[in-house]
């Protein structure tokens, strides 16, 4: 694998820009995203004698995007897709809790069973949301962080690390905000299954690696851009690009 060529120009140069590509990563990130927590994640599986939420799954699958977003286009263009995320996941809970509100017709029989697979305790669903916006951020900071230490290189490097520094992010938030205190959850069963799930979501991102190759190598040909973050304000609360 070759990693890409760093960018000799300043960002703080570039004229405004129009992609390609940028509109349908964003669209195709938000719909992972909305697929991961209301269709996966509220499920259990058991592999290899491994227990875990099927969510583990396909939730790297947003980390991948992340990467790919901040490794072509910068922080700002994807703090900018965290927040349309974060805003999708918002709609969809509202939706969600307010039609599990509206009474059921008399002679529908499956209220009890969307209660189920859609009616998430507030306390999973906040930990959910905060835990996918801070790890999310962390990880596109720490890649465009690297990017710049590394002059460009090492793009392994900087997928990996910036995963191991997202997800943990994403995984303190989460399970102790969602589990901690409630019954059958004392203190050692909420760290182990955290760092369980956090091993098998790094793995699966560094399984990826190969693919996060093709599809950076691709877009900044393609998009005549590889964006590095000289002067970009890191705040998490704007969504200036």
């Amino acid at each position: 694998m070759q990693d890409s060529e760093p960018g000799k120009l300043n960002p703080s140069a570039h004229p405004v820009r129009v992609y390609k590509y940028y509109d349908l990563i964003m669209a195709a990130f938000v719909t992972v995203l909305i697929c991961t927590n209301f269709i996966s994640a509220p499920k259990r599986v058991t592999l290899w004698g491994f227990t875990f939420g099927a969510g583990v799954l396909f939730f790297p699958i947003s980390y991948l995007f992340g990467d790919i977003l901040t490794e072509v286009y910068g922080y700002a263009r994807s703090r900018k897709v965290v927040w349309a995320g974060f805003g999708a996941l918002i709609f969809a809970t509202t939706l969600s809790t307010v039609v599990l509100a509206l009474p059921p017709d008399p002679s529908w029989p499956n209220q009890q069973a969307w209660q189920t697979v859609f009616g998430g305790t507030p306390r999973v669903v906040l930990a959910s949301m905060f835990g996918f916006f801070g790890g999310e951020l962390a990880n596109s900071f720490v890649l465009a962080k690297m990017k710049i230490l590394t002059a460009g290189r090492f793009l392994w490097m900087r997928t990996i690390g910036s995963t191991i520094a997202g997800e943990l992010v994403d995984s303190l938030i989460f399970y102790p905000i969602a589990f901690l205190g409630r019954d059958g959850w004392p203190l050692e069963k909420v760290l182990q299954v955290l760092f369980t799930n956090y091993a098998l979501k790094v793995l699966w991102e560094a399984l990826a690696t190969p693919l996060t190759y093709k599809v950076v190598n691709y877009l900044k040909r393609v998009e005549h851009e590889d964006y590095y973050d000289y002067d970009t304000d890191f705040t998490p609360f704007s969504l200036k690009t």
